[in-house]
């Protein structure tokens, strides 16, 4: 009920229907997402353990469950993890080996967002030791007799760039055993992303990260190109536009948000967002104005500088704050949903958000404070619901005032 488009009339999202470009909308050259030649804007969110879970039939009602309820509430794309490196229920058990049980949990979770019609950005690695990450990367390397330094380099050494790239090879061919589709021919997936947050200790700058996503990047796009693909960034600034480091929480992490996006072969830009976190000593007034800045700053540069879109693709607000509850919350992403279709309306260069982190019932585990169930938060679900409405009708309009340009 929440599509005006079947999803799989179109063949791929880019080249052959979904992709950034410009367009002359509202007076001014913007760029946004296009699916047909129309705009698209979404709501969406995060669910990184769908995979992890579906390993367990028993339990992969539970994929389904979050799936179903989210597209009942209008969002229409998921992230989620496609790596799981090392440790319990790996994926890949070791460079180039993987577990065939859990490559068909992650061939069920695709499966089942084609089923409700939610389409997925698959994360390839993690900036972090959860789910292995770049750390097991580096610890492979080490085991195998590489002289290593440090988990930095991931980024630079070549043979430790040759595992990622063989598991980048191992996802987008995979065939699906349910659908019997190969990845990178599936327009359930709407892009590839390289890193769930990259960060780099060792150089601050952004261009040792940008010298890995530039290679990255390309080797993607030399297996397949017709799938969107970003970075995984958080959206802090680096050293190539020095005046922009004043939006930064106070510190840099080693990335650089316009030229690590710049690059030819990333379609758009993310940016993460979590002001209780990064700013825990300050009040919600002066989180909620960080975040403000911080939204509009990259709305900006995406338009003006990078020329492509840009998703907020991880927000939300703990429970785990001290004087937390559910009033605040919502307020926050009340908020947030605004800036959100605020920035949306001129021209779609901000095309939609992702929250972090829709759940099932009775998923303690994975309960990280900032969980949702649709089911059981009626307030914060009607929020989340009254948001993809709106930016379909965004959307919608967008879309009509295209086609009387175009006449």
């Amino acid at each position: 009920m929440f599509w005006h488009f079947s999803l799989f009339l179109f063949p791929y999202f880019v080249k052959l229907g979904f992709s950034w470009r410009h367009q002359d909308l509202f007076k001014s050259k913007v760029t946004e997402f296009q699916l047909n030649n129309s705009p698209f804007l979404f709501d969406g969110f995060n669910s990184y353990w769908m995979m992890h879970v579906a390993t367990d039939p028993t339990q992969r009602d539970k994929v389904s469950n979050v799936l179903c309820e989210a597209s009942a509430a209008g969002l229409t794309v998921c992230r989620t993890w496609a790596f799981s490196d090392g440790g319990d229920q790996a994926l890949q058990i070791s460079p180039g080996v993987y577990d065939e049980q859990v490559f068909q949990a992650l061939d069920f979770v695709v499966a089942e967002a084609r089923k409700y019609r939610v389409r997925l950005i698959l994360s390839l690695a993690n900036n972090y030791n959860d789910f292995g990450g770049r750390p097991q990367y580096v610890q492979w390397a080490k085991s195998a007799g590489v002289p290593v330094k440090n988990d930095d380099d991931f980024y630079t050494n070549p043979i430790i760039k040759s595992y990622y790239k063989n598991h980048v090879k191992r996802v987008l061919t995979r065939i699906n055993t349910i659908t019997r589709t190969a990845y990178k021919d599936d327009p359930t997936i709407m892009a590839w992303e390289l890193i769930n947050e990259p960060r780099c200790q060792v150089d601050y700058s952004g261009k040792t990260i940008n010298g890995w996503v530039q290679e990255i990047a390309s080797y993607v796009k030399s297996i397949h190109n017709k799938h969107l693909l970003e970075v995984g960034m958080e959206g802090f600034y680096g050293d190539s536009v020095p005046d922009r480091k004043q939006y930064n929480p106070g510190y840099q992490v080693g990335t650089d948000f316009i030229s690590n996006n710049l690059i030819r072969e990333i379609d758009f830009a993310t940016i993460h967002a979590y002001p209780d976190n990064w700013l825990s000593g300050q009040n919600d007034s002066a989180q909620m104005a960080f975040m403000q800045n911080w939204m509009t700053s990259h709305w900006r540069d995406s338009a003006t500088v990078l020329k492509k879109p840009v998703v907020l693709s991880e927000f939300g607000k703990s429970k785990k704050d001290p004087g937390y509850n559910i009033f605040s919350r919502n307020s926050y992403m009340n908020a947030v949903y605004s800036s959100i279709y605020n920035l949306a309306q001129n021209g779609g260069t901000f095309a939609g958000g992702l929250v972090w982190q829709l759940v099932d019932e009775g998923m303690n585990s994975y309960c990280d404070g900032y969980e949702i169930v649709l089911s059981q938060d009626p307030s914060t679900s009607s929020i989340i619901t009254q948001q993809s409405y709106k930016m379909i009708a965004l959307e919608h309009s967008l879309s009509s005032m295209l086609r009387l340009r175009r006449d």
